[in-house]
């Protein structure tokens, strides 16, 4: 799969693994989030399941080389029409969001996801803010 390009709907599956790993530490709440937001969301009608552990292992065979980060985000971005760049960066947010602290390796990739999809500074800040209301625990 890493020579073949994503689909829309992989590519989405790809940045919330990417998020997830971001921290080195894959935690539960983000795996969780990640199946709970494929089962559903509209975006991922149709999606076969079946293929996230293929896309899982292309995310971290990337992000092994030395500039798998960047060769990720480029077929994410070249998969999402240009149209879904904001719901891809909210399904990134929520999965930073999930365990309820956002690591300083999120952060920065979340803000690498703002620079390269181009997004407008008040429609991301909505959108991190959408995501910190949804995972805050009492």
């Amino acid at each position: 799969m890493t020579d073949a390009a994503f689909s829309a709907q992989d590519a989405l599956v790809a940045l919330m693994i990417t998020v997830s790993a971001s921290d080195a530490t894959i935690r539960t709440s983000e795996l969780l989030t990640i199946q709970s937001i494929v089962n559903h969301l509209p975006i991922f009608a149709g999606f076969d399941e079946d293929r996230m552990e293929q896309i899982a292992q292309t995310v971290f065979d990337l992000l092994e080389e030395e500039d798998g980060l960047d060769a990720i985000l480029g077929l994410i971005r070249d998969a999402i029409p240009e149209t879904h760049y904001e719901t891809a960066y909210a399904l990134a947010c929520d999965v930073a969001a999930a365990d309820g602290k956002v690591f300083q390796t999120e952060l920065e990739l979340l803000r690498e996801i703002r620079y390269d999809f181009n997004l407008d500074p008040l429609h991301a800040a909505a959108i991190e803010r959408g995501a910190r209301a949804r995972h805050l625990k009492l």
